[in-house]
């Protein structure tokens, strides 16, 4: 089970790195503001609670 936690722990870090690269790619001089941050973190928390098999809700 371990290794199945590592292997989905490496899917995030993917994710963060693929969309890095490619705001970089889209402009280099371009920095991620704290809001994309935000979103980015929220995305990755839902992703990883999906991955858990739990439910995900859209919060008011």
């Amino acid at each position: 089970m371990n290794e199945w936690y590592e292997s989905q722990n490496h899917h995030s870090t993917n994710l963060r790195k693929f969309l890095h690269e490619r705001i970089e790619t889209a402009d280099p001089l371009r920095k991620v503001t704290s809001e994309e941050a935000k979103r980015l973190a929220k995305l990755e928390d839902i992703a990883t609670r999906l991955k858990r098999g739990e439910n995900v809700q859209k919060s008011l």
